[in-house]
């Protein structure tokens, strides 16, 4: 696969503009390494609040703070340099009013220099999203399974299974849509009411554990990669296996330390090479 050359960033109207169109890709980062290496392959970059279990071995989400998310978010900026970069904002930091929903949003885009912000929420969201891109923050919004609130549903389970949460699930799809949402992630949700919501609004979905008709689809790269094996969601496709190669590596380290096989004198200061 050749990799297209971008001059520059991706920006709003160009997520906008993939709707029904090419399908976009994206991924999670969090470091600046695997930024990099990302930036011209994919479309969008989500510094997720996924990086608390990936990361820092949490159990969940819930712990990760704005703090954090913007230090991970400035070094993904930094190494990214074309890709669409989508920092969220962790629980706690925005549903308690509009007004502190901007303030820390205003203040994640202002200390990352990222092009958006996530947050989950539907119908209940609304206003907050409206509230947030009348005043120049692009929202990226995320219906369907919810991490943040695995609590409330009963953990983490696939949504819109039954007519009622499918009629909720697509009551959210068209409340974020109308509030101004440049595009939603729809998460673990039953496939054909992913579909209909791809079909119905305006601005492009993006699939994780959806349909294969979204607008686009996202995965955590470390998922991708084999690099994250606490458990592995049915939605997820490993293409790679780097985390047996980081352990043969490894493995192959340790054993000419032991056998002081390493280092050599071509490793070390002050002998010739060689010698």
């Amino acid at each position: 696969m050749s990799i297209p050359v971008r001059k520059k960033r991706i920006s709003v109207p160009d997520i906008r503009a993939r709707k029904g169109g090419e399908p976009l890709v994206c991924l999670t980062a969090y470091t600046a390494p695997i930024a990099s290496i990302l930036d011209e392959r994919v479309d969008v970059l989500l510094v997720g609040d996924s990086l608390g279990m990936v990361v820092y071995g949490m159990d969940d989400t819930l712990a990760v703070t704005l703090d954090m998310m913007i230090a991970h978010g400035r070094a993904v900026t930094r190494a990214a340099k074309t890709a669409f970069i989508v920092i969220d904002l962790p629980f706690g930091s925005y549903e308690a009013s509009p007004e502190q929903a901007f303030h820390n949003a205003a203040r994640v885009m202002a200390e990352t220099g990222c092009q958006a912000v996530k947050l989950e929420g539907g119908v209940e969201m609304a206003e907050t999203i409206a509230f947030l891109t009348a005043r120049g923050v692009p929202v990226m919004a995320h219906i369907g399974l919810m991490p943040q609130s695995f609590n409330t549903t009963g953990g983490f389970r696939a949504q819109g299974l039954s007519d009622e949460t499918a009629a909720q699930i697509e009551a959210d799809g068209a409340a974020v849509d109308k509030a101004g949402a440049f595009s939603v992630v729809v998460e673990g949700t039953s496939e054909p009411v992913a579909r209909r919501l791809t079909e119905n609004l305006s601005i492009p979905t993006i699939g994780i554990g959806a349909s294969p008709a979204c607008d686009g689809q996202i995965l955590v790269t470390d998922d991708v990669l084999g690099l994250f094996s606490s458990f592995k969601p049915r939605f997820v496709k490993r293409y790679g296996e780097i985390g047996d190669a980081v352990a043969a590596a490894v493995d192959a380290y340790a054993e000419d330390v032991q056998a002081r096989k390493f280092p050599t004198l071509d490793h070390c200061y002050g002998v010739k090479k060689g010698a």
